[in-house]
C-alpha cells in the first residue's frame, strides 16, 4: 500500500508538471540548434517530459527528452550539463538520477531521452544501469516525417493487380514454383532482372504484387547514386571534412531558398567617383576626431537602407496569407569566417549615421569571427547585402535570397572605364561599380525592383543626399 501511494502521489505531481517547470532554478542544458542559431541555454520549461512509471522493478521516474528550441530544429548537440547526477532539482522532491546523453553528445533527435529524474533520493542508485526504451511510433511521428512506407498500402493495391491478365511464361512458374506472385509482378521482375526470391511480398498470404517490385526498384535506384556519390577512385587522395553545425544550417537554408523562391536578377552600374571623394573627406574628419574609418560598404549599406525606405515594397516578405511589409529597415551584412557564413544585422540602418553604421559593422564582424554572435545579433533582418567586390575583386555576381526576406543586394568591385566627356571627341576615366539585386517575384515585381535599383543608384552617385 505504501508503494502504491507513492505511485499515486507521483502521478499527481506529473499532472502539475507544467507549473513545476516554471521554477527559475531549473535543469539547464546548453544546446546547439539546427535553426541556424549558435549555442543557447535552455531551462527545463523547454525540455520534453515523457511520463514514466514503475516497470521492471524500477521506481517511478520521468524521462527528459531533447527539447526543440525552434520550429525548424530536428536535432541538437549537448555542449555541457550545468547539473550533475544526484543534485537536487527544482521539481519539488525530484532528483537527477541519470544523464543518458552526456557532455559533447551530438546529433540528438528532438524528443530523444537525455536524462532520467526520480522523486526519492534513495531511488537514484537503481538507475545506474538504466537504458531508456526506444521511442514508439507516435514519438517518431512527432519528431519528423516518416521515411518508411507502411505495408498496408500494398494490400490496398492488390485488388488492382489481381484481375490483370496472365502474361508470365510457363517456364517462370517452374523456376519460381515456391514463390507466390501476381502475373504482372512476375513480368515486371523479369523485365528488370529481379529475383523474386529476394523480395518479401505484402499481398494476401505473402504474395508478391506489382507494388512490391516497384518499391524494390525504387529503393535500388536510390541506393546506387548514394553509393556512387560517396565512392572515390582508388588512385585519388582525399580528406572527408565533417559538416559543422553552421555549414548544415547554411546548406539547408540556401537549398530551401533556391528551390522554393522564384528568383530573378537586376543589375545596374553606378559611378562611384563622388562616393569615393565624399568618403575621403569623411575619413579625414573621423581620423581627426579619433573615430573609425568609413568603408565603401558602410556607404552602400546606408544607400540600400534609404532606398528601402523610399521603395518599401522591397522591404517585405511573403507569407501564405499576405505580403508582410516591414516598418523597420534592418539590414543583414554577409560576413565570411573560418567557421562559415554569418549575417549579423544592422537595425534601423536608415535612421543611423555613417559613423554609427561603421562602428556596428566592425563590432558584429569581429563577434562573428570569434563565434560570439547571439540570436539578437542576426535575427529580425528585412534585407541583406553581400559584398564580394572590395575584399575579393569580384566584378559581378548573383546572390541567393536569405528567407524569409524578399531581396538581397550583391555588390561587385569598382573598375575604371573610359566614358564620353562634355565636349566632342573628348573622353575621361570614371570608376563604376556593379550591383545586382536578387528579387522574390512573388513579392517584388520587375518594375518595383527596377525602381529600387534606380533609387539606390541615385544615392550612390549623389552621396551627399544620404547626409540630408
Amino acid at each position: 500500500m505504501a508503494y502504491a501511494s507513492r505511485i499515486i502521489s507521483h502521478s499527481k505531481k506529473l499532472r502539475n508538471a507544467p507549473n513545476l517547470l516554471r521554477h527559475e532554478q531549473a535543469l539547464l542544458v546548453r544546446c546547439f540548434s539546427f535553426s541556424g542559431q549558435p549555442s543557447v541555454e535552455i531551462r527545463s520549461s523547454q525540455v520534453l517530459l515523457r511520463r514514466g512509471f514503475s516497470s521492471s522493478g524500477l521506481p517511478p521516474h520521468q524521462e527528459i527528452g531533447m527539447p526543440s528550441l525552434s520550429p525548424t530544429m530536428t536535432e541538437g548537440n549537448i555542449a555541457r550539463w550545468l547539473k550533475k547526477e544526484v543534485e537536487m532539482e527544482c521539481m519539488e522532491e525530484g532528483y537527477l538520477a541519470k544523464i543518458v546523453r552526456g557532455d559533447g553528445a551530438k546529433e540528438i533527435k528532438v524528443g530523444e531521452v537525455i536524462a532520467i529524474t526520480v522523486e526519492e533520493e534513495e531511488d537514484i542508485s537503481k538507475f545506474k544501469d538504466y537504458t531508456p526504451s526506444a521511442p514508439d511510433a507516435s514519438s517518431a511521428a512527432d519528431t519528423g516525417p516518416s521515411v518508411s512506407t507502411p505495408p498496408q498500402k500494398e494490400v490496398a493495391k492488390e485488388p488492382v493487380a489481381s484481375p490483370e491478365p496472365k502474361v508470365s511464361k510457363p517456364s517462370e512458374a517452374s523456376a519460381e514454383d515456391r514463390v507466390f506472385a501476381s502475373p504482372l509482378a512476375r513480368n515486371l521482375a523479369e523485365e528488370n532482372k529481379v529475383s523474386l526470391s529476394s523480395i518479401k511480398g505484402t499481398g494476401p498470404d505473402g504474395r508478391i504484387v506489382k507494388a512490391d517490385i516497384e518499391d524494390y526498384l525504387a529503393s535500388r535506384s536510390k541506393e546506387a547514386p548514394a553509393k556512387a556519390k560517396h565512392a572515390a577512385p582508388a588512385d585519388v587522395d582525399y580528406t572527408d571534412i565533417p559538416h559543422s553545425q553552421i555549414r548544415k544550417v547554411t546548406a539547408s537554408r540556401l537549398l530551401f531558398a533556391k528551390q522554393t523562391i522564384p528568383h530573378y536578377y537586376l543589375t545596374v552600374d553606378s559611378c562611384v567617383d563622388n562616393l569615393m571623394e565624399l568618403r575621403g573627406q569623411l575619413n579625414a574628419l573621423q581620423e581627426a576626431s579619433g573615430g573609425k574609418r568609413i568603408s565603401v560598404n558602410d556607404l552602400v549599406l546606408k544607400a540600400a537602407a534609404l532606398a528601402l525606405r523610399k521603395v518599401p515594397q522591397c522591404n517585405s516578405s511573403w507569407t501564405d496569407e499576405c505580403i508582410r511589409q516591414f516598418h523597420n529597415v534592418n539590414i543583414n551584412v554577409a560576413v565570411q569566417t573560418e567557421k562559415g557564413l554569418f549575417t549579423p544585422v544592422i537595425r534601423d540602418a536608415d535612421k543611423k549615421g555613417l559613423s554609427t553604421i561603421a562602428d556596428e559593422v566592425k563590432q558584429l564582424a569581429q563577434k562573428a569571427k570569434d563565434g560570439g554572435l547571439k540570436p539578437a545579433d542576426y535575427e529580425g533582418g528585412t534585407f541583406t547585402v553581400s559584398n564580394l567586390g572590395g575584399p575579393f575583386g569580384i566584378k559581378q555576381f548573383c546572390a541567393i535570397i536569405n528567407p524569409p526576406q524578399s531581396g538581397i543586394l550583391a555588390i561587385g568591385s569598382a573598375e575604371k572605364r573610359v566614358v564620353p566627356s562634355s565636349g566632342p571627341e573628348q573622353y575621361k576615366f570614371a570608376s563604376f561599380m556593379s550591383a545586382t539585386l536578387s528579387c522574390d517575384h512573388r513579392v517584388i515585381d520587375g518594375a518595383v525592383g527596377a525602381e529600387w535599383l534606380k533609387a539606390f543608384k541615385g544615392y550612390i552617385e549623389n552621396p551627399e543626399s544620404m547626409l540630408l
